[in-house]
């Protein structure tokens, strides 16, 4: 019994020990808005989509038309590259490089700008075989979307610094 006793003292102390160093999980940091309108991205575009749903679940109120919202997400510019970085003498791709690119300001309705012209761009590098080309595809898809999660996290990062004065 003693070495149970222990076990569970142990355990104890271990949450204990845990629950009094701070750790929490990262979460959406408070925006100091709560309506915005996002303007200027190309229709169907993935970042755009993971950017809205950050959003709303920050409990932001989307709004179609700019002049309806307390602040304007103007993206000047939403860009996905993918480039051969690397090929064999007989050119055969071996290495891409994956690019998503946000140029973005932020502003209100009547053109007060908030947050002043902003570059974000992300580059991951890809291994590439031709036999394995529908598996290479799908980790495409996974990366451009991980990079998409990571640029919104920083877009949410900024959004938090803005002031509304």
């Amino acid at each position: 019994m003693p070495n149970r006793r222990t076990a569970v003292l142990a355990t104890g102390l271990a949450g204990i020990a845990l629950a009094g160093c701070g750790f929490e999980l990262r979460r959406t940091p408070p925006l100091p808005f709560r309506s915005m309108a996002l303007v200027g991205f190309a229709d169907g575009s993935p970042l755009a989509a993971t950017l809205r749903r950050e959003l709303t679940r920050a409990g932001v109120d989307l709004r179609a038309h700019p002049a309806q919202a307390q602040t304007v997400f103007d993206a000047l510019a939403d860009t996905r590259e993918r480039t051969v970085a690397a090929s064999t003498a007989v050119g055969q791709v071996r290495e891409l490089q994956l690019r998503v690119k946000l140029r973005f300001r932020v502003a209100t309705p009547g053109g007060k700008l908030l947050l002043a012209p902003s570059d974000l761009l992300l580059t991951r590098d890809m291994s590439y075989s031709e036999t394995a080309a529908l598996a290479k595809q799908q980790e495409e898809a996974t990366l451009f979307a991980a990079m998409d999660e990571d640029i919104v996290g920083q877009v949410l990062r900024r959004l938090a610094s803005v002031t509304l004065s």
